[in-house]
């Protein structure tokens, strides 16, 4: 689990259990995204909450998720949400 800490104080993250984010805070948790399948049973993961693009189709829910979490990952954990600058650069 990757936590950002921010000069203001925020942390961000993707939401997981792998660790009680109320030490840290009361948390302010927003969805990023959509995994559904289609009609056909494939799987996509649509990341329009936070700006980004539809991945997919994929045979599995567990490919789909993968695939939010690495795009999460690289693309909206550590970018500021009005710049869009990256907080690692």
């Amino acid at each position: 689990m990757q936590l950002i800490a921010l000069k203001t104080g925020e942390i961000r993250c993707l939401y997981d259990e792998v660790i009680d984010l109320t030490v840290l805070g009361t948390p302010v948790i927003a969805r990023a995204s959509h995994v559904e399948p289609d009609a056909r049973g494939q799987w996509w993961a649509n990341l329009s909450p936070v700006a980004g693009p539809q991945l997919g189709p994929f045979q599995r829910r567990t490919e789909a998720l993968e695939a939010e979490k690495g795009w999460l990952e690289r693309n909206w954990l550590a970018r500021h949400p009005a710049t869009g600058i990256s907080y690692a650069s």
